[in-house]
């Protein structure tokens, strides 16, 4: 089996998979939102990276599992798991596709309940460039809101909870075409006690810089509408940040270092040791528009390349 047949083949199966068992998901974070499920466990000094919860830890545990007892061409992928959680021994240990898992995006949010922007996330990815993304947003709207990408196609809108989570997708508006007016919103997070300084540098570019305590709702619905235009994020996590990447590059965008405008990859990770998670280096810019990533790249590329530089 070539490899873009075997690709081919593990986009169908979790396309196949996942949907049901991310719906489930969404209603076990839901349910547990309500109970005190705070635990400790993470170091980094920042409180959107250090939040944790029972959450987190049961809704990886499930899609593991999910993944695990489907189709068995998905035990050939490697496993990235946010937390440490599941059955990964039953996956391969070296292989050029991974599955990474986000089990609860804005975990902090989610568990302050001061918002609804969280969600579950797992996309599917090579050396290179993200292949399959599936979000979802469980209370984004009265039954949640869905995100799916492709290699060539991005779908985005309400679940209905009427008929199975696969058919919902399958009816949702296709949005892969580049937005002919994108919103001027820019996500930021990561520069740590910086991050409302630098959300205030990209409001000087005529943009809307929003940290994550200013931007209402998850990121990846945002973009995948065009109400928002992309994100400016320092050594952004793996787990996550590639769906934007993701609907960037399905639309003709991209996400560049912003110090030297090449295109991210998976090739040079490091391990933040004191949050426990794989990330990229330095700064990273991203949007389908190549006039904003140029400019969020000019206003970045002399800022600390250092995730925990100390505040001068």
């Amino acid at each position: 089996m070539n490899q873009v047949t075997n690709q081919n083949e593990i986009i169908s199966a979790l396309q196949t998979a996942l949907p049901s068992a991310v719906r489930w998901c969404g209603a076990v974070a839901r349910r547990l939102r309500h109970f005190d499920i705070s635990v400790g466990g993470k170091s980094s000094g920042n409180a959107n990276t250090d939040a944790l919860t029972l959450a987190d830890l049961s809704v990886q545990e499930l899609l593991v599992a999910a993944l695990r007892d489907a189709d068995p061409i998905l035990r050939q992928c490697r496993i990235q798991g946010e937390e440490t959680t599941g059955d990964m021994a039953n996956f391969a240990q070296e292989s050029e596709l991974a599955i990474a898992i986000d089990p609860i995006d804005g975990t902090k949010q989610y568990r302050d309940r001061t918002g609804n922007g969280y969600s579950i996330i797992v996309h599917l990815h090579n050396f290179d460039t993200p292949l399959y993304s599936l979000v979802f947003a469980p209370e984004m709207g009265p039954h949640g809101t869905w995100v799916e990408v492709t290699p060539n196609k991005i779908v985005c809108g309400p679940d209905d909870t009427s008929i199975p989570a696969r058919q919902v997708l399958d009816k949702l508006p296709d949005m892969t075409t580049p937005r002919k007016s994108l919103g001027q919103g820019i996500y930021l997070i990561g520069f740590q006690e910086r991050d409302t300084q630098r959300a205030r540098e990209v409001d000087g570019l005529g943009l809307m810089g929003r940290t994550s305590d200013e931007m209402q709702g998850s990121i990846y619905p945002l973009m995948a509408t065009g109400e928002y235009a992309g994100s400016l994020i320092h050594s952004p996590n793996i787990y996550d940040f590639p769906v934007s990447m993701h609907i960037a590059r399905v639309r003709g965008g991209d996400a560049i270092w912003a110090h030297n405008r090449e295109p991210v990859h998976y090739r040079s990770l490091w391990m933040d040791t004191r949050a426990g998670m794989l990330r990229y280096p330095s700064i990273v810019a991203c949007s389908e528009d190549p006039h904003i990533l140029e400019s969020l790249s000019q206003l970045a590329e002399s800022w600390p390349q250092d995730r925990y530089t100390p505040k001068s």
